[in-house]
């Protein structure tokens, strides 16, 4: 799955530079073995966060692009959207999907799913695991939009060292989501519609019946 990511990471045009940030010698070993870029991180990180931000510190770079190694599903399409927000005075951005509402959809019913909020010029008011806004009248609920949220970032290199400085947030504990701790300490999140699916695995069932894109 990390070759997959990897590979899928080199077509993009807007990347100069792909490196597998790990702490774990298996994956240090997979990426060495089909010739990719990895780096051997601390073993103290609390998130994915603080490993990209550690090897970031160290390039010569105004804009990082964080991808998950559990997101196989990633196009280049969409992490050259995502660099493409930075043209602009934007701290940090990400990618989000509409979704039609439907009451008994998975995909938004899912505490697995992320779901956001965002204000007229598309950025992150919340993020929740839990289905938001609120639907208090359902026949309502067909002309408001719903949007997934995609788990990738970008960030400027300046403010991805400010925030993994930061304290971990009330919110942020709540609901086990660390973007929730930049919201709460005023840092403005972009966002950019993408209407390509990305789905993370984030255990082996979730590989069951998919197939990958060429």
């Amino acid at each position: 799955m990390i070759r997959r990511v990897y590979e899928q990471a080199l077509k993009a045009t807007s990347l100069t530079d792909v490196i597998v940030a790990t702490d774990d010698d298996r994956i240090f070993n997979e990426v060495k073995s089909f010739g990719g870029k990895v780096v051997m991180t601390s073993p103290n990180h609390q998130n994915g966060t603080e490993r990209c931000a550690e090897v970031a510190a160290t390039l010569n770079t105004d804009v990082v692009i964080n991808i998950q190694g559990d997101e196989p599903f990633i196009q280049p399409q969409q992490i050259n959207l995502l660099a493409g927000i930075f043209s602009k005075d934007v701290p940090i951005a990400t990618l989000i999907k509409e979704h039609p509402f439907h009451a008994l959809d998975e995909a938004l019913s899912n505490t697995a799913r992320i779901k956001v909020v965002v204000n007229n010029n598309l950025e992150a008011m919340y993020f929740s695991r839990s289905l938001i806004p609120f639907i208090r009248n359902s026949s309502k609920a067909l002309n408001t939009p719903f949007y997934k949220h995609i788990g990738i970032y970008g960030f400027r290199k300046d403010v991805l060292l400010e925030l993994v400085k930061l304290p971990p947030s009330h919110l942020e504990l709540a609901e086990s989501l660390e973007q929730l701790r930049w919201l709460q300490n005023g840092y403005k999140i972009q966002c950019a519609i993408t209407d390509m699916e990305s789905a993370s695995v984030d255990e082996p069932g979730d590989l069951e019946g998919l197939s990958f894109p060429v």
